[in-house]
């Protein structure tokens, strides 16, 4: 990788690939907490637990979630839906003693309890089917009409330690749960982005495709609004149950919708296919996935359609995904990366495109 590409917000870049006999393939996810790393290998149906953070390249994990060796990665390890297998995890939240993960294309979200130890260590908890054998979208299959219990294609989580937030991306909401589930097929004790539990009707002023949740400790609220191309902010987490975002970043207002604002080119206020958001300091930083850039916002915008302050992975704001460094491949830049998180003054990319993830100092 060409790490000038990142820009100047970052330095002490490096990569890391996975595990050498089976490296990362699309990782869509990544989390860290307590120095340990957590990849959800999308593309190999499996979530790699590192318990100290990786400093080569390369290195085996110390354990695999959802297959039994390294070497495989059949969906649902290649049979039916268990306790032990995934398919196409994606979101992942841990304090490191709970583990949760989205697995989002068994409609469903997984809790181990207490953090595995090893490999397939089946999950304890499910959430959004009613056992760890089912795995329709709304438990009774497509078409079904969602309830209070239900997921369809979950692909965010994030808890606080306390309560947790479920972007139901296929259901267009975001269920909360005031306390984590200790038991399965739990009840979501209130919605975002619907009038009701059963709802399937949206309106624009509602999450459309929520992929991401995040909460700050100032609890602001945060959902990356992928099908929109926006990132809806909340002053108050409290008001997202009741009451449309206060800030709309990314488009003019709730009506509109273009892809980088129906422009030719990006620019510092626009956005094309947003995974994942998140907070860093006084501000946010957003994984703006189709411009395989992430936008840095200094303190959160206070109105419509806001400038960005800082860019990595891009020269300029005018550069998108396809550019001189892609022209004969991409590694030499992220491409298409899905997921972002910090930890201290570290940033990790899930570089998707890549098969990589990418690890930089911020200085912004």
């Amino acid at each position: 990788m060409n790490f000038d590409t990142l820009g100047d917000k970052v330095t002490d870049s490096r990569i890391f690939r996975g595990p050498e006999k089976k490296p990362f393939l699309a990782p869509r996810g990544v989390f860290v907490t307590a120095d340990k790393l957590f990849v959800s290998d999308t593309g190999q149906n499996k979530v790699f637990v590192w318990n100290t953070i990786p400093t080569s390249e390369f290195q085996d994990p110390d354990v695999i979630l959802g297959q039994e060796q390294i070497e495989d990665f059949g969906r649902n390890s290649g049979g039916y839906v268990t306790a032990s297998s995934l398919q196409y995890p994606s979101g992942i939240w841990s304090d490191g003693e709970k583990l949760i993960v989205s697995d989002a294309w068994n409609h469903r979200v997984l809790i181990w309890l207490k953090m595995p130890t090893h490999n397939a260590q089946p999950a304890d908890i499910v959430v959004g089917q009613p056992n760890f054998d089912s795995n329709k979208p709304n438990v009774h299959g497509i078409g079904t009409d969602p309830d209070a219990r239900t997921l369809n294609w979950p692909y965010g989580v994030f808890s606080d330690g306390k309560s947790l937030w479920i972007a139901d991306t296929g259901n267009r909401r975001v269920l909360f749960y005031e306390k984590i589930p200790e038991h399965n097929y739990a009840k979501a004790d209130k919605v975002i982005g619907k009038d009701s539990f059963t709802s399937r009707d949206y309106d624009s002023k509602d999450p459309i495709w929520p992929y991401s949740v995040k909460v700050n400790e100032k609890g602001n609220l945060v959902i990356a609004d992928t099908q929109f191309y926006r990132v809806l902010v909340w002053k108050d987490k409290n008001n997202a149950f009741s009451l449309p975002a206060d800030i709309i970043i990314g488009q003019d207002d709730f009506e509109a919708c273009g892809q980088n604002q129906f422009r030719l080119a990006p620019e510092s206020n626009t956005l094309n296919w947003t995974y994942d958001a998140c907070f860093y300091k006084n501000g946010m930083l957003i994984n703006d996935t189709g411009n395989s850039r992430i936008l840095f916002f200094r303190d959160i915008p206070q109105k419509n359609n806001a400038v960005a302050d800082a860019l990595i992975g891009r020269p300029n704001f005018n550069t998108s995904s396809e550019y001189k460094e892609n022209m004969h491949g991409t590694r030499a830049a992220i491409y298409w990366p899905f997921s972002i998180v910090t930890n201290k003054n570290t940033l990790y990319i899930a570089d998707t495109g890549n098969h990589r993830i990418v690890i930089s100092k911020l200085c912004i």
